[in-house]
């Protein structure tokens, strides 16, 4: 059964939703885009190759019948384009678009514009959406399966009950960590995606595009450079490229961004060939240097950096996992032959 929310005449007055965000159309002559890295229409996403297929097919349904799109679900790591696809589905729909996030959303008081204001076949997205508080989630469910809220007015004895119809809209929420999320939640979305990590070239592409968008080149060597050191992650892309962009101005003066230029640029913010940066071979080496390699507990290599064991978790560990270059045992993180090769040391015997 869905949570009521109780609206008193003692309680703050709900924030206002940000406005609709309505994008110009992109022209490489045009001042105000040069950092507008985001495609602006579905045909210029780059990558994702599955799931922008199956969200074609979901846009061209939903159009055909005249319905608003079904709600869907974006998960995976951070930085591989959700929310850049949840801003294109409106330019595709011409629909109103508001966006909030998970842990903005506090009671079901703050929710309640966004869902009020929504315009027919409208996308609202929730980013951070597995950080949706119970009360919130329990909110949401009648607004997702029947259009609908249920608000309490008063108090005590003068309660009562008002049944709010909503016009037919599309949630749109992305996660990080899908597997917080409550199976209620997750069930009433009709649609899921699964954003996977980018090939390089695919990532070779999206920089040479976004250099054009920033009034600048890249030679097909400098973008595939700076492809193999972004972890496989377009926003990682997208800084080294603004990072390379600012050397090459500096040092170059003029002409496209060269291999070399962007190796030397990569190379004073201590990036490696793979993309490894200084806090990865610290890891490494700590593990190495102290722990002979390993086991040792994520605690006791947080002490030994001086670094909380949850930023090496989440910030740290995953890439040297991806990487094959650290191993998670019962009895602590170990060394593996592949890091102990990369970082050109001979293994202890």
């Amino acid at each position: 059964m869905a949570r009521k929310t109780v609206v008193t005449g003692s309680e703050q007055q709900a924030p206002e939703p940000e406005p609709v965000r309505k994008s110009p159309e992109f022209s490489i002559d045009n001042p105000e885009l040069d950092d507008d890295l985001r495609p602006q229409s579905l045909k210029e996403v780059i990558g994702q190759r599955k799931v922008i297929e199956r969200v074609r097919i979901m846009l061209e349904a939903a159009q055909t019948r005249g319905d608003a799109l079904g709600h869907l679900l974006l998960e995976g790591p951070p930085g591989l384009g959700k929310t850049t696809l949840a801003m294109v589905l409106p330019k595709e729909l011409g629909s109103d678009f508001q966006i909030t996030s998970g842990p903005t959303l506090r009671a079901p008081k703050d929710l309640l514009p966004y869902l009020t204001r929504a315009s027919e076949k409208s996308v609202l997205f929730i980013d951070e959406i597995h950080r949706l508080p119970p009360a919130v989630e329990e909110f949401i469910y009648p607004a997702m399966e029947d259009f609908r809220v249920d608000i309490a007015l008063g108090d005590g004895l003068n309660a009562r009950t008002v049944n709010m119809s909503l016009k037919p809209f599309t949630i749109v929420g992305a996660t990080t960590r899908s597997g917080m999320l409550t199976a209620p939640l997750r069930d009433r979305f009709v649609n899921r995606a699964h954003f996977d990590f980018y090939e390089h070239d695919d990532l070779t592409t999206l920089l040479i595009r976004n250099a054009r968008k920033l009034r600048t080149e890249l030679t097909e060597d400098a973008a595939q450079e700076i492809a193999t050191r972004s972890r496989g992650t377009p926003r990682k892309a997208n800084n080294l490229l603004r990072w390379t962009r600012d050397f090459a101005q500096v040092r170059q003066k003029a002409g496209p961004i060269s291999g070399d230029v962007a190796r030397e640029a990569l190379a004073m913010i201590e990036i490696d060939a793979i993309g490894l940066e200084e806090m990865d071979r610290r890891y490494l080496m700590t593990l190495i240097t102290v722990f002979t390699g390993g086991p040792a507990g994520i605690q006791a290599i947080g002490h030994s950096m001086n670094v909380p064991p949850d930023t090496l978790e989440d910030e740290v560990e995953p890439f040297l996992l991806r990487q094959g270059f650290i191993q998670r045992t019962p009895r602590g993180r170990m060394v593996t032959a592949a890091a102990w090769e990369h970082l050109k040391i001979p293994p202890l015997k």
